[in-house]
């Protein structure tokens, strides 16, 4: 881009009509940008009046406002006064009723005793509303959308223990039937997720011969390479 350079004329002038109007004017008047004249006004040392651009300092007044401003000892016309009511107008049916929802609010809400799934494909249900402004709507907030197995078994046998889980015997997370529903430890969990459980048992020991030849055959290099 081509720098535009100030003419002489142009700095004499911005020293007259700076101090009296705002930026966005005297931008206007030179047909440069805001940033270039507060630019050459700083190196120019040139400085605001308040009486030029509004400002003011503590303790001024501006004029006129002594008729209309607050007096020391007034009491304001809607003191003590609740809404709705107060005010004229269409104010009391058009006001936000408690509970009231819109827009999204309104198309996300869901009934206690909804029953939906997250995205994992686990079941959940929503057993209370959440607190306005202190919680989680959503399904990251477990006491307000509980995962449904863990619900039905609750209701059925009680509190879940500590580092136990409530898994489907058929492996369908949307068979919450109380049948299809057993406790079990985290560990007992993790023994029956292994691999080994879901392959066949010829493949199983096929595996495992493989895996203790390999090792015998690493043991015969080592001794090979040492001697």
């Amino acid at each position: 881009m081509t720098r535009k350079l100030w003419a002489d004329w142009e700095r004499s002038y911005l020293r007259e009509i700076y101090p009296k109007f705002a930026t966005s004017v005297v931008a206007g008047i030179f047909r440069r940008s805001v940033c270039s004249i507060n630019g050459q006004a700083f190196k120019d040392g040139l400085k605001r009046s308040p009486e030029g651009c509004g400002w003011l300092r503590k303790g001024d007044v501006v004029p006129g406002s002594e008729r209309t401003r607050f007096q020391k000892g007034q009491v304001p016309a809607n003191k003590g006064v609740k809404m709705p009511g107060w005010a004229p107008g269409r104010m009391r049916e058009t006001q936000f009723k408690a509970g009231c929802r819109s827009g999204m609010a309104a198309k996300n809400w869901k009934a206690i005793g909804t029953i939906t799934p997250d995205s994992e494909g686990f079941l959940r249900i929503k057993v209370r509303e959440a607190v306005h402004g202190k919680e989680a709507t959503g399904f990251g907030n477990t006491k307000v959308w509980p995962l449904l197995n863990r619900y039905v078994w609750e209701q059925h046998n009680g509190p879940i223990p500590p580092k136990h889980i409530v898994a489907f015997k058929d492996r369908n997370r949307a068979n919450c039937a109380i049948e299809n529903l057993e406790l079990m430890s985290m560990a007992d969990n993790a023994r029956r997720n292994a691999m080994w459980n879901r392959l066949p048992p010829e493949l199983v020991q096929v595996i495992m011969l493989t895996g203790a030849l390999k090792r015998q055959i690493k043991r015969r290099q080592r001794g090979t390479e040492q001697d």
